[in-house]
C-alpha cells in the first residue's frame, strides 16, 4: 500500500510537469529515479518512503509554475544532506544550476539544525546570529527561498505524525518566519496554506470552530455566490465585458485575524461571501467597479485601490465590499489576469513567464532587493545590526525581543512590556508592575524594538490595571493580552465591576458634555435591558469609552441610514425641520451643538430657526415654549466648532503639544485661551472643529495623552 502511494506521487508529479514542460519529461523521470535510489529504504515519521516528501515538494513548485531546474532541485533537495550523494556527483548528473540550488537548501537546513542544537540556554546574541545565518543561507539564490517554502508546506501537511511538542514548535516557526516570508515575496498560494496549517496546531479550538462554521454554511454560501455571479455576468455582458468570475476561497486564519483586529463576530466579517472578477485590461477594472457599485450599495470604509497604490509585495487589485443580494455583505476583488498571476505566485511568477515577455521592472526590483541581502555577509558582522535590517525589510510587521534567558518572543509591531509579559505567562502579565529594557527602566506603554532584551518586574500578588484596556493610553497592542485582562476582570466580584463601570461611564459622558443622557438609554444602544449588566460589561472592559461615543453617533444617524458628518454654521439648511420645508437655520452660540447632541429649534423673528442643545439653560428657562420646534440632524459637509476645557500642570511648550495632538488627527484649533493660577495649574480653553461625537472623543483622548494633563472635557456652554 505504501509503495502504491509512492508510485501515485511519481505519476502525479510527471502529469503536472507535462503541462508545463512537455519536452523535458525524460529529465524529470531521471531525477525521480535518482532521488528514489539515493533515499533507498529511508522512511518518514508517517511510515511512507522518504522520497514521497521531495516528490511532493517538487509538485508544489510545479503548481507555482517554477522553472525546470527549480522543480528538479525540489526532487533532489535532500539527497546531499541525507544520503551518500556528494554535491560534485549531483552537479555532474544534473548541471551546475540544480547543484547550486540543492546546496543552498542544504546550507539552510544545516543552519536550522545548528540553531536547535546551540540555542538552548544561550543568550540573545547567539539566537540572533542563528536567525541571521538562516536568512543569509536562503537568499544566495531566491529560488532557494521558494524551494524551502515548498518543503515547509509539505512538512506542515504531514505534521500530524510528529509528537505534540514538535508540532507546536514547527507551527510556531512557520507562523513567525515562513508565512511572513511568503507574504513578503507575494506568494499568496503558499502564505495562506502555511498560516492555516500553523494556526491549526497553535490554536486548534478557534481553528476547528471557524472551520465548522464555514462547513455548516458551505452549500448555502455556494448557492448564494452562484446567484451573485449570475447577476454580475449578465450585467457585464450588457457592457460587452467578458470577465472570468469565481468565488473567492475562504481561509481560516485570515478570518480569525479579522475577527480579532476588528473586534467582530464571525457573521460580521464582510468577506465571508466573496467573488473575484478577472478582466483583460486595467481600465476594465475601474469600469467593473462602477458597475458593481451601481448594482449594490458600497459599504463605507471598505474600498481599497491597490492598483493605483500596490502593496509592498507588488500585490495589485481593487477591493470593495457591498450590500448585495438579500442584504448580505459581499467582498469583490477586481484585477487583470497579470495581476491575478502575481497575486497568486508573487516573485515565483518571474521564472515561468520571463521568457518571451517584456521585462517586468517591479519584479526585477524585488529580486534585486532580495539578492542584495547576500552582501550582508561582508557588511554586517554584528547580528544585532542584521536583526535591525530584517525588521525593516523582511518582516516589517513583527518585533522579535529576548527574555533575560535569551529566548526569542515574537510580538506585533507596537507591542509593549505588558504584551510581552502576557506572552510569557498569564500570571506574569497580571502581576506586571514595571519593566526593564536592556537594563534600563521604561514605562509600561513603551514600544518595544527589534532585538531588545526585556525583563518584567512583578508584584507578589494583585491583578492588572483597568487603564491597560483604555485604547488611547496605548498600554496593550495585542488581542491576546486584552482578552486575558478582560477575563481577569470578569472573574472579579460583580458589584466591583458595576461600580467601576459606573465610574467609567460617568467620566466619559462628562468629558463629552453628555452627562444629561440617561444610563438606561445608553445601555439600550448596546442591547442591554438591565443597566447593571451594562455597567458590569463596561467595568470588566468589554465595552470601552470609545465604543460609547461611536454608539451615540450611530444612534443619531439620519433615518435614511446616511452616516452624517457635521453641518457648517453658514450652511445649516441641511438640518431637518419637522413638518416644514427649507428654512434659514443657524447654530446657537450659547451651547454650540454638534451632531450626536439632542437638539431643538427655536423660531426667531426675522432670523429663521436657531438650533440649541435640548439641555441648553436658555431653552430650559424659556417661557415662550410655543416657538419651539422639532429639528433633527441632516447630512454634514464641514466641521463644527467645539470648546474644550483643559486643566494641566503648567510647563513650557504645553499649548504647542496640545495643538500637535489635535493636528495628529488632521484637525485644527481655531482659538485658545490660557490662564494660570497661583498653584501653577494651567486652565486652557481651546476651540476645535469636529464632525461628530466620536471624533470629539478621539480629540479628548489625544489631548489627555499629552504629558502634565490632569483633566480634559467638553465645555458645554460658552
Amino acid at each position: 500500500m505504501v509503495e502504491n502511494v509512492h508510485l501515485a506521487d511519481q505519476q502525479d508529479l510527471v502529469e503536472r510537469i507535462e503541462e508545463l514542460y512537455p519536452d523535458d519529461l525524460d529529465e524529470v523521470r531521471r531525477a525521480i529515479a535518482y532521488a528514489t535510489k539515493a533515499h533507498g529504504e529511508q522512511r518518514r515519521a508517517s511510515g511512507e518512503p522518504y522520497v514521497v516528501h521531495p516528490l511532493a515538494t517538487a509538485a508544489i513548485l510545479a503548481d507555482l509554475h517554477m522553472d525546470l531546474p527549480t522543480i528538479i532541485a525540489g526532487v533532489l533537495h535532500d539527497v546531499v544532506e541525507d544520503t551518500d550523494v556528494s554535491l560534485d556527483e549531483l552537479e555532474e548528473q544534473f548541471g551546475e544550476t540544480v547543484a547550486q540550488l540543492v546546496d543552498g537548501v542544504s546550507k539552510l537546513l544545516r543552519a536550522r539544525r545548528r540553531s536547535k542544537l546551540e540555542g538552548a540556554g544561550l543568550g540573545g546574541e547567539k539566537q540572533a546570529e542563528n536567525l541571521r545565518k538562516m536568512f543569509l543561507a536562503m537568499v544566495g539564490d531566491i529560488r532557494v527561498v521558494i524551494i524551502k517554502l515548498a518543503d515547509r508546506l509539505h512538512n506542515m501537511r504531514t505534521l500530524q505524525f510528529l509528537p505534540e511538542d514538535k508540532q507546536k514548535e514547527k507551527a510556531r516557526e512557520t507562523m513567525e518566519v515562513y508565512a511572513p516570508l511568503a507574504n513578503r515575496l507575494g506568494i499568496w498560494q503558499l502564505k495562506w496554506q502555511l498560516e492555516d496549517l500553523a494556526f491549526r496546531y497553535l490554536n486548534p479550538d478557534n481553528y476547528y470552530e471557524i472551520g465548522r462554521l464555514l462547513a455548516e454554511r458551505r452549500a448555502q454560501r455556494a448557492a448564494y455566490l452562484e446567484r451573485v455571479m449570475s447577476v454580475l455576468r449578465e450585467r457585464l455582458e450588457e457592457e460587452e465585458i467578458e470577465p472570468r468570475i469565481m468565488g473567492r476561497p475562504k481561509h481560516i486564519y485570515s478570518i480569525y485575524r479579522k475577527m480579532q483586529e476588528k473586534d467582530r463576530d464571525f457573521d460580521q466579517i464582510y468577506d465571508l461571501h466573496g467573488v473575484r472578477i478577472i478582466v483583460d485590461k486595467v481600465r476594465e477594472c475601474y469600469h467593473v467597479l462602477g458597475i458593481v457599485h451601481s448594482l449594490w450599495s458600497p459599504i463605507p470604509g471598505e474600498f481599497d485601490d491597490y492598483i493605483a497604490m500596490p502593496k509592498d509585495n507588488l500585490y495589485q487589485s481593487l477591493h470593495t465590499a457591498v450590500v448585495a443580494l438579500d442584504g448580505r455583505p459581499l467582498e469583490v476583488q477586481i484585477r487583470t489576469e497579470r495581476m491575478h498571476r502575481l497575486a497568486e505566485f508573487g516573485v515565483a511568477a518571474h521564472w515561468r513567464y520571463k521568457e518571451g515577455v517584456e521585462r517586468d521592472e517591479a519584479l526585477e526590483a524585488k529580486i534585486r532587493w532580495l539578492r542584495r541581502t547576500t552582501d550582508w555577509r561582508e557588511e554586517v558582522e554584528d547580528a544585532d545590526q542584521f536583526v535591525d535590517s530584517l525588521k525593516s525589510d523582511v518582516l516589517p510587521e513583527r518585533v522579535y525581543v529576548f527574555t533575560p534567558k535569551g529566548d526569542i518572543i515574537d510580538l506585533p509591531r507596537g507591542a509593549t512590556p505588558v504584551d510581552f509579559a502576557y506572552a510569557i505567562h498569564t500570571e506574569v502579565g497580571h502581576r506586571c508592575r514595571g519593566a526593564k529594557v536592556d537594563g534600563r527602566l521604561v514605562s509600561l506603554d513603551y514600544k518595544l524594538q527589534m532585538g531588545e532584551q526585556v525583563e518584567i518586574i512583578t508584584a507578589k500578588e494583585g491583578g492588572p490595571s483597568r487603564d491597560w484596556l483604555t485604547p488611547h493610553l496605548h498600554y496593550v497592542a495585542t488581542q491576546r493580552a486584552r482578552q486575558k485582562i478582560r477575563r481577569w476582570f470578569r472573574r472579579q466580584q460583580r458589584q466591583k465591576n458595576i461600580s467601576a463601570g459606573r465610574e467609567i461611564l460617568e467620566h466619559e459622558l462628562r468629558r463629552l458634555g453628555l452627562d444629561h443622557e440617561s444610563y438606561a438609554d445608553i445601555a439600550e444602544l448596546f442591547k442591554y435591558d438591565d443597566v447593571e449588566d451594562f455597567m458590569a460589561a463596561v467595568g470588566y472592559g468589554d465595552i470601552s469609552p470609545s465604543h460609547i461615543a461611536n454608539k451615540i453617533d450611530d444612534a443619531n444617524a439620519d433615518v435614511e441610514g446616511l452616516k452624517f458628518e457635521a453641518i457648517p454654521e453658514e450652511a445649516v439648511s441641511d438640518i431637518k425641520v419637522t413638518g416644514v420645508g427649507d428654512l434659514l437655520t443657524r447654530l446657537a452660540n450659547c451651547c454650540k451643538p454638534v451632531p450626536g447632541d439632542p437638539i431643538v429649534g427655536y423660531i426667531t423673528r426675522g432670523k429663521g430657526i436657531t438650533v440649541h442643545r435640548s439641555d441648553c439653560p436658555n431653552i430650559a428657562n424659556l417661557k415662550d415654549t410655543e416657538r419651539l420646534i422639532s429639528v433633527s440632524w441632516g447630512r454634514a459637509e464641514q466641521l463644527y466648532p467645539v470648546m474644550i476645557h483643559i486643566e494641566a500642570f503648567d510647563r513650557s511648550g504645553l499649548l504647542r503639544d496640545i495643538a500637535g495632538a489635535v493636528a495628529d488627527l488632521g484637525l485644527s484649533m481655531s482659538a485658545a485661551n490660557v490662564s494660570t493660577d497661583d498653584d501653577h495649574m494651567a486652565h486652557i480653553t481651546v476651540t476645535v472643529g469636529v464632525e461628530n461625537v466620536s471624533q470629539l472623543s478621539a480629540v479628548l483622548n489625544e489631548i489627555q495623552a499629552v504629558s502634565n494633563i490632569v483633566d480634559v472635557r467638553r465645555q458645554r456652554y460658552a
